[in-house]
This record gives structure tokens, sequence and C-alpha cells, in this order.
């Protein structure tokens, strides 16, 4: 079993950025995939970027609404998973998951193939 659990989510005007963390304990890999998802209020949980890491290299993928906006990193030695969030738009209010797949590589925004979620951080960005 792997526990994922956010923090980082707050207010932010626009333009402002944010630093979304997720902690990973429980059982590791030293390959997979990992994932940040947001869902906003009416709408279907999304891609937002991704991840995909073996013992020779790491490979990262962005939804375009965030490309150039938002990086996607990870800390193997403390087991942590980051977004770095710049010129945040009201548009990317939401709330933020964390996602782990024990298989590295494939399509990061499929959504049934991770096998652990967190419980979500919470991002508003305001107008």
């Amino acid at each position: 079993q792997v526990q994922l659990v956010e923090s980082g989510g707050g207010l932010v005007q626009a333009g402002g950025s944010l630093r979304l963390s997720c902690a990973a304990s429980g059982r590791t890999f030293n390959s997979g995939t990992m994932a940040w998802f947001r869902q906003a209020p009416g709408k279907e949980r999304e891609f937002v970027a991704g991840i995909s890491f073996s013992r020779s290299t790491d490979s990262t993928s962005y939804a375009d609404s965030v490309k150039g906006r938002f990086t996607i990193s990870r800390d193997n030695a403390k087991n942590r998973l980051y977004l770095q969030m710049n010129s945040l738009k009201p548009e990317d209010t939401a709330l933020y998951y964390c996602a782990v797949d024990r298989v590295a590589g494939g399509y990061f925004a499929y959504i049934a193939r991770y096998d652990y979620w967190g419980q979500g951080t919470q991002v508003t960005v305001s107008s």
C-alpha cells in the first residue's frame, strides 16, 4: 500500500505562485509514474502534469493548459512529488490530487491506470 498526502494549497491572487507537495509513504518503487490531477466544481477530474521514472531516466508530460507555467518534479530520497505553479489563473482553481501508478511510461492522462490517490489540496485563484 502507498499513502499519499498533498499539501501546499491555498488562496492566491491571479499571477501568483504556489508549490504543491505530495508525500508518499508505505511501499516505494524504483520505477513508476506519479501525476497531478485536478477537479473543479461541476467538472471532471483532469490531468495536469506527470512524471514517469525509472532507474535511468525521468520523463514529464503536461496538459496544454499549464505548459510553461507549471513544473512537476520529484525528490526520490524524500519520497515527495512537487508541482510548482506560476502565473496562476482563476481557471486553475480546483482540488488538486496526487496519484501514483506502479508502471512507468504509457499515457499519463489515463485516470484508471493510477493505483493510489491522495485526498487532495484546494487551490483557489482570485481575479
